[in-house]
């Protein structure tokens, strides 16, 4: 019976990367990046589903083959925007496992596929959040100073409260069916923004900077850095 899904968020483009393949497809030491962060679910979980583009699933599916990946995950065609690919992903698991929904015990993640080292424990802690009740999302302390406003007005914000927030997003899953079942919003910038509209908080685990989005060429190089020492 399943009671903990992660859903991988790996629809985007890449363009910030100035490559015509997406970030996600990109090698990172010598395997594509989507893999590394399917692996780091992959003894956390009970079922891993891709939100993938449709133009990439033969591409996918050709990687897999040719670096022998094997580990279980399913794939779901991703909309124009993350919310449509997210909701898309909800409805799958809605339609082929009906019951997950009804489970009080289920729990589900979304993750960001270029973010490949999320931390075991940092995954946990957000699962057993969830299990409590608690929709929760990883975040950092900012390190730098803060102002708000336009380039002519602008004001200091106290750093201590500014968090800068990753992922996983971690819910309930009966409050991430139900969220997901709003229309879409332009202020939905993330899940967590999406159960907030209708009236649940958000916890924040602290998080690692070891966690970080790949978006620029520079990040892979950080990132090859904490693989090498692992």
């Amino acid at each position: 019976m399943l009671s903990r899904v992660v859903i991988i968020a790996a629809g985007g483009t890449g363009s910030r990367l100035n490559a015509n393949l997406p970030k996600q497809y990109m090698l990172l030491n010598n395997k594509p990046v989507l893999m590394h962060t399917i692996q780091a679910f992959e003894n956390h979980v009970d079922k891993i589903v891709v939100a993938i583009h449709a133009e990439m699933v033969d591409y996918w599916n050709e990687l897999c083959q040719e670096n022998q990946f094997n580990i279980p995950h399913e794939l779901v065609l991703g909309g124009k925007t993350r919310f449509q690919s997210i909701r898309n992903a909800i409805n799958y698991l809605e339609t082929r496992f009906p019951d997950f929904f009804f489970n009080e015990d289920s729990t589900i993640a979304i993750h960001d596929a270029a973010r490949p080292l999320v931390d075991s424990d940092l995954i946990e802690k957000s699962f057993a959040l969830a299990f409590e009740g608690k929709s929760n999302v990883l975040a950092n302390k900012s390190t730098n100073s803060i102002r708000i406003g336009s380039i002519n007005e602008n004001d200091a914000v106290d750093r201590d409260t500014v968090w800068q927030i990753q992922t996983p997003q971690t819910f309930p899953a009966q409050v991430l069916l139900e969220a997901y079942q709003q229309l879409e919003l332009p202020t939905f910038t993330d899940d967590a923004s999406v159960v907030e509209k209708i009236g649940y908080s958000i916890h924040l685990i602290e998080s690692s900077h070891k966690n970080l989005k790949l978006t620029f060429p520079e990040d892979f190089e950080i990132a090859k850095l904490y693989l090498n020492t692992k």
